[in-house]
């Protein structure tokens, strides 16, 4: 289910900054007629695509693991869009060129933030070296919660779903420290990875 939110909101906000791409542009090149025709006739898909947009989007906050001191980009990120829809309508009702750019910008500027938010919460999330090495949960949190999720299934960043891998924990902790695929190496001893397999195999795997 999450995996299926997750593209779908994916592809929803590609279509959504297409449509406000073209959109700019055509104003901005002063095809005002051809921008009123574009309007009309994807009014109906735009509203599809706007709806998604908020609906993934609300699905997929509730399934963030906050506490970290970089959570302010996030919120950040969630203004610049909340700002950028009533400049986008004010823009574009009135023809009003700067205003339509300005939405533009706030919108693929708050893209931006959020991977520089998953970026940082990734370094974050590396501060494991005061965690006991044999504390597999507490390793797993600092590691693997923010792509993987507290159950295994979140599947963020292309993650794959824990509770239903087929590896032994000889196969995990190799991956914990190699990483595979767009997963990175985990950073962390091998002391570490094999507590954080054991705790995969044991309290993720299969649930």
């Amino acid at each position: 289910m999450h995996k299926g939110f997750l593209h779908t909101h994916y592809l929803v906000v590609t279509l959504f900054l297409l449509l406000y791409v073209i959109k700019t542009v055509l104003l901005l090149s002063n095809k005002i007629d051809l921008l009123t025709t574009f309007t009309k006739k994807t009014k109906v898909f735009e509203m599809i695509v706007s709806a998604l947009f908020l609906l993934t989007g609300g699905y997929l906050v509730t399934q963030l693991p906050f506490g970290s001191k970089y959570d302010y980009l996030f919120w950040i990120k969630i203004g610049m869009v909340i700002a950028s829809i009533p400049i986008a309508i004010i823009g574009f009702r009135k023809q009003n060129k700067m205003l339509a750019a300005l939405s533009l910008l706030l919108i693929t500027a708050s893209f931006g933030l959020a991977e520089v938010y998953h970026k940082k919460k990734g370094i974050s999330a590396n501060a494991s070296g005061d965690i006991a090495s044999n504390d597999g949960k507490g390793l797993y949190e600092a590691k693997c919660v923010l792509c993987h999720g507290g159950d295994g299934k979140l599947g963020m960043a292309g993650a794959k779903d824990l509770s239903a891998t087929v590896m032994d924990v000889a196969g995990i902790k190799e991956i914990i420290l190699q990483g595979k695929g767009s997963m990175p190496a985990a950073g962390v001893t091998d002391e570490q990875a094999q507590s954080i397999a054991e705790y995969v195999n044991a309290s993720i795997k299969g649930h």
